[in-house]
């Protein structure tokens, strides 16, 4: 256990300004969304802002449009953003990717040159993985909390901190997920290019086709297999609670994706 520890501490120590500044601009957005949000509110353009939004995507966010259209719904906003989760999801594929990158380099050699069996490489990456989430989604929340408290007019209708941690806790999930997967593809290739390329167009084509899925009916027949999904932030700003099948699907994914990742480093070649 001393050995995974210093694992754990030696690949956290490499990453750190990586996670660092993914941290700070991730809590540095969620800043800018409420100003963003209360410039809205001082202005009374709530009502303005729904006559731009496209038939299109009213259909996408079907029940949840008005709520959207409010400051509690902008603040959340950055939970279930494109761009957060697509930053979100490349954090997780970047280090998830690690690994095979090891092998790639040579680096591997001098890890296992020490009492190391293989398969604590795949818990190590596991352990930080979720380690990182937590850090980047503490952050979110962090700068949800610095914006609402110094920015934030106090009868604006703050979202609670159940609903911030719902959406938290669900977009926590979507991220395993996606690390998951990629392991599973990094410990599957001798590349790392070739792992994060296969991972982030496998993500591309999830999140493209559970899109595509909410605004065409035809495409709901293949969009469940998507796990975006099972990421359910406009219900979740609804009011309602994270749906049970969100958290079996996406956690399922995860620990089958890391159980196959266990499985093939076992087996492969680790020579460069």
């Amino acid at each position: 256990m001393t050995m995974l520890f210093a694992l754990i501490v030696q690949l956290l120590h490499r990453v750190r300004k990586f996670l660092l500044t993914a941290g700070v601009l991730l809590a540095g957005f969620q800043v800018v969304l409420i100003l963003q949000a209360n410039s809205i509110q001082a202005s009374n353009s709530f009502a303005k802002m729904g006559d731009l939004v496209p038939s299109f995507a009213r259909d996408i966010l079907g029940p949840s449009f008005a709520m959207f259209l409010t400051f509690k719904g902008i603040v959340c906003l950055g939970y279930f953003h494109p761009v957060v989760m697509g930053a979100l999801v490349s954090v997780a594929v970047t280090l998830a990717t690690i690994p095979v990158m090891e092998i790639e380099t040579g680096f591997i050699d001098l890890v296992l040159a020490r009492p190391v069996t293989r398969h604590w490489i795949v818990t190590r990456s596991i352990l930080v993985a979720v380690i990182s989430t937590v850090y980047l989604l503490a952050m979110m929340a962090l700068g949800t909390w610095i914006g609402l408290s110094n920015f934030a007019a106090k009868d604006a209708g703050w979202p609670s901190v159940a609903l911030v941690g719902l959406l938290a806790t669900n977009l926590g999930l979507l991220m395993l997920c996606w690390a998951a997967i990629a392991i599973a593809i990094g410990c599957a290739c001798r590349r790392r290019g070739s792992a994060g390329a296969i991972a982030g167009l496998l993500a591309l084509t999830a999140y493209l086709t559970d899109y595509i899925g909410r605004a065409w009916k035809p495409a709901e027949s293949v969009a469940w297999l998507s796990p975006f999904r099972y990421y359910t932030p406009f219900e979740l700003v609804m009011g309602s609670a994270l749906p049970a099948k969100s958290l079996y699907v996406l956690g399922g994914i995860a620990v089958a994706a890391f159980a196959l990742a266990y499985l093939l480093y076992s087996r492969r070649d680790i020579s460069h």
